[in-house]
This record gives C-alpha cells, sequence and structure tokens, in this order.
C-alpha cells in the first residue's frame, strides 16, 4: 500500500515538473515576459504617455506610502516571528516579499477602485493610439482630432476594469501559506498571483475585440504560458514600494503594446493568435 501511495506521489511530481518544463518553454518562446520591460522603455520615451499618471500622482503616491509604512509597522513583526518558525534566517528575505506584496495588493485594489481607473484605460487606449491602432480603440471610445495619442482620446464607451471584489481577497489569502515553505513558496506565490494578473492585464483588449467569456478563457488557456510569464514580471514590478504605481501604467503600456503585436503580428507569442483575431 505505502509503495503504490510512494508511485503515485513520484508520478504526480514528475508530471508537474513536466508540465512546469513545458511552460517554462512555451513562456520563453513567447516573449511575452519582456512586455513589461518595454512598457517602461516605452512609457520614459514618449512624455505623452505621461499624462494619465501626473494627473493622479499626488494623491496614488500619497495613499501607497501610507499603505507600505502602516503595514511594515503593523504586519512585518508578527509575520516575521512566524515565518522563522519555518523559514529560519530566509524569514527576513520571505516577510519582507509578503509584506511588500500585500502593500502592493491594498494600493492596486483601493487605487484601481477609487482613483486611477480611467487613467488606466487612458494609458491602455492612448498607446494603442500611438501604435497606429485607432480601428480597435474605437470600438471602445470615440477618437477626436489632437496633437498627440493623448490627446486625441474622447469620451470612453466602455469600461473593462472590475472593481474589487471579496474574490480577490480571498484568493489571496489562500496563496498566502505558500510562504512559509522557505524560497520555493515564495516563488510560487508570486507566480500564481503572476497567473491571475497576467490575463486581467488584457481585459480592455477583451473587450475591444468584443469576445465574450468562453472566447476569453479559450484565449488565455491556449496562451497561459504567455499570460502566466508577463503576470509574473509585472507583479514583481509592482512589489516596488510606492514605486509600484508607476508600474501599473508602465505595466498598463506593456500590455497594450503586446496587444498591437497581437494585432500586426509582429510577436513571436501571437503567430496562432491569427486564428484568434480572425474568428473574434
Amino acid at each position: 500500500m505505502s509503495n503504490k501511495i510512494s508511485e503515485r506521489v513520484r508520478d504526480t511530481v514528475v508530471e508537474e515538473v513536466e508540465t512546469v518544463r513545458d511552460l517554462t518553454k512555451d513562456a520563453a518562446r513567447s516573449g511575452a515576459y519582456l512586455y513589461p520591460i518595454k512598457g517602461v522603455i516605452y512609457f520614459l520615451s514618449h512624455r505623452t504617455l505621461w499624462k494619465p499618471l501626473m494627473s493622479k500622482l499626488a494623491p496614488t503616491l500619497t495613499l501607497g506610502s501610507a499603505i507600505t509604512v502602516f503595514m511594515f509597522t503593523v504586519a512585518y513583526v508578527p509575520q516575521a516571528a512566524i515565518l522563522s518558525i519555518f523559514n529560519g534566517p530566509l524569514a527576513i528575505f520571505s516577510t519582507v516579499i509578503l509584506v511588500l506584496s500585500e502593500s502592493s495588493t491594498l494600493l492596486t485594489v483601493l487605487s484601481k477602485t477609487f482613483l486611477i481607473e480611467d487613467a488606466l484605460i487612458d494609458t491602455f487606449d492612448g498607446t494603442l493610439l500611438s501604435k497606429n491602432q485607432s480601428a480597435i480603440v474605437a470600438e471602445g471610445r470615440q477618437i477626436t482630432s489632437g496633437a498627440d495619442s493623448i490627446a486625441r482620446l474622447g469620451k470612453i464607451l466602455k469600461k473593462p476594469f472590475a472593481r474589487f471584489t471579496p474574490n480577490a481577497i480571498i484568493r489571496y489569502l489562500v496563496y498566502l501559506p505558500l510562504n512559509f515553505i522557505p524560497v520555493v513558496g515564495t516563488v510560487l506565490f508570486i507566480i500564481l498571483q503572476g497567473r491571475k494578473s497576467g490575463p486581467a492585464a488584457h481585459a480592455r483588449y477583451f473587450q475591444l475585440k468584443e469576445w465574450d467569456q468562453a472566447k476569453k478563457n479559450a484565449h488565455v488557456e491556449k496562451h497561459k504560458a504567455a499570460y502566466t510569464s508577463f503576470g509574473v514580471v509585472a507583479s514583481l514590478l509592482e512589489l516596488v514600494p510606492i514605486a509600484s504605481i508607476l508600474f501599473s501604467f508602465t505595466n498598463t503600456v506593456g500590455a497594450a503594446l503586446w496587444a498591437a503585436d497581437m494585432e500586426t503580428g509582429d510577436s513571436a507569442s501571437v503567430a496562432s493568435l491569427k486564428e484568434d483575431n480572425k474568428s473574434g
């Protein structure tokens, strides 16, 4: 009996390792993990895309600073004490990652709900316009004449970014115990966060394409590795205290650049996406 259980455990582990290996290969081929970095570069080199961020910078930075200071003051010591039991000297690293993740999650939830929803939509649409994708942007908002891509943005006709729901926090709390596992647990925690945030980065794109839920799910499943790799890198960037708000905007730019490449077929990850676009 024990031998059978051992064999099942071994087979399961081998299967999971093979799955992770295949996903890693797919992610590397897709190049999707580069788009958050491309977003940073493109954002910094295109000053017109700064306008939505600058309009919300002061209140969001104030909120981010307050949340980060509060979390490290209140949550760091008790969580470090618990993690030290499981992680030993590595608890310092695990706890910092955990508190930063908690702070980032709170900032993302609160800022996207109350402060920057429209600014992120403007950033996504403005980036698409700067990449000559006016036809798809016109599906979700009015386009006017203007001196730059942001100035051309008219009234928003559709808003894709869902406001905060309890499911997001529940899922986050379910993942938290992974941090009790030294190093590997923290890595898994970030990967799982990335797996959810990757597809969410294209919520606006899916809406502009007018895809229903079934089509979105099929598309994400088909390109699961690409979206996970994008989400992991984007999540890591947004762990940076205070600067997480900046990276929320650069990640949005990166997601829009990826969407633009999907439309033109320039991305290595979108060879098979042409089929999705034809049927969309």
